[in-house]
C-alpha cells in the first residue's frame, strides 16, 4: 500500500480507511495479474473474516476477550490459506493480495480490530468489484 495511506485498524480510525484507502487497495489488486485475484476467490477470504467476526460477536460480552484469544490462531491461519492460493499453479491470488491480507490480519488483536478488519475488507470488496468488471 502507498505510504500516504497506511492501513491502520486501531482507534482512532482514519476517516478514509473504508473509502480512499480501501479504494486504493482495490485498484492496486484489481489492476494486477488478470488471471489471478478473481472476485470469487477474494470473496472466499472475505467470507471467512465475516464468519470469524460473527463467531466472536456471538460470545457473551464478559467472555468475548478470552474466546477471541482462542479464535485468534485460526483467524491468523487465513494468512496460510492466502499463501497457499498464491503458491498454486496457476496462482489464484497475487503477492500484493497476500501482503494486504497479512498486513491487515497482523493488526487483529482484539474483537474491535477484527470488526475493523472485516469492515475494511467489505469496503475493499465493493471497490474491487467496481474496478474489476468480470
Amino acid at each position: 500500500m502507498a505510504e500516504n495511506h497506511p492501513i491502520k485498524l486501531a482507534r482512532p480510525l482514519d476517516p478514509e480507511l473504508f473509502n480512499g484507502t480501501a479504494r486504493q487497495a482495490a485498484k492496486l489488486i484489481a489492476n494486477a495479474d488478470r488471471d489471478a485475484n478473481k472476485p470469487t476467490q477474494l470473496r472466499r477470504f472475505y467470507n471467512e473474516l465475516v464468519l470469524w467476526d460473527i463467531r466472536v460477536q456471538q460470545v457473551k460480552a464478559s467472555e468475548r476477550s478470552q474466546k477471541f484469544q482462542d479464535f485468534l490462531p485460526f483467524i491468523r491461519m487465513i494468512n496460510a490459506k492466502a499463501a497457499y492460493a498464491e503458491g498454486r499453479k496457476p496462482k489464484l491470488v497475487t503477492t500484493d493480495f497476500v501482503y494486504l491480507m497479512r498486513n491487515t490480519l497482523a493488526q487483529v488483536t482484539d474483537p474491535e480490530t477484527l470488526t475493523h478488519c472485516k469492515l475494511f475488507w467489505e469496503a475493499f470488496m465493493g471497490f474491487y468489484k467496481q474496478e474489476r468488471q468480470d
